[in-house]
């Protein structure tokens, strides 16, 4: 293990042991044997750190989450998301709070949204989106934060796990919709899309401008 992946380690189970207030700069380098300078000339400032020691624990969690895969249906791939994602919450707590508890986005969470927003976008690819991606987006990753939050908040002998899949099925149930993407009467969702077509690489052919007049025109007939 070299310099770097021993600070790393050494704080994260400072972190596991004693929350984000045990990771001090002094702590982790007395535990993991090196000098101050060491760890600011490696990671820059007491962020820095942090930053590796999320990508540190979220490493299983986004490995899981890319091992997924892609499956037939997008929505059971957003419910398989969902449940990886609370018990991830609920295995490693510490780690889940350092990324999820603050305002700041580390890049582990990053990852994690942008995979999150992959898949809604493919929803709304297959026309079973009923609002933009976008709120989507920050409604299942409000409503997941909020289980796990609630979840570790219980004594764990009292803990109602029902609510993970009784929360995942209603959220799913106010974003998407059986209707066939071809109905007729579906126009919001066939705008959704649309609207998703528009951040697709290689992109539609168009001009800027035509593309931010397409994408206003489509999230008013969203709505």
């Amino acid at each position: 293990m070299d310099t770097r992946e021993r600070l790393v380690k050494a704080a994260a189970d400072l972190l596991v042991e004693g929350g984000k207030e045990a990771v001090s700069t002094r702590a982790v380098a007395a535990a993991a044997g090196v000098q101050a300078p060491t760890l600011y000339r490696l990671f820059g400032d007491k962020d820095g750190l942090l930053d590796a020691v999320a990508g540190f624990g979220f490493s299983d969690y986004l490995s899981s989450k890319h091992a997924m895969g892609v499956g037939d249906d997008p929505v059971d791939d957003l419910r398989r998301g969902w449940d990886l994602h609370i018990g991830f919450g609920l295995a490693r707590p510490a780690f889940y709070l350092l990324m999820y508890g603050e305002p700041r986005k580390r890049a582990a969470r990053l990852e994690a949204d942008a995979m999150l927003r992959e898949i809604i976008g493919r929803i709304a690819a297959a026309g079973r989106l009923t609002v933009p991606v976008e709120q989507a987006a920050q409604f299942v990753h409000a409503a997941g934060m909020g289980v796990v939050l609630a979840l570790l908040a219980t004594p764990e002998q009292e803990r109602d796990l029902e609510l993970i899949a009784f929360s995942r099925e209603n959220v799913i149930r106010a974003i998407t919709t059986d209707v066939a993407p071809d109905a007729p009467t579906d126009i919001p969702s066939r705008a959704i899309a649309l609207r998703a077509a528009l951040e697709e690489d290689p992109p539609l052919v168009l001009s800027p401008a035509e593309r931010a007049l397409l994408a206003e025109w489509l999230d008013r007939v969203a709505k």
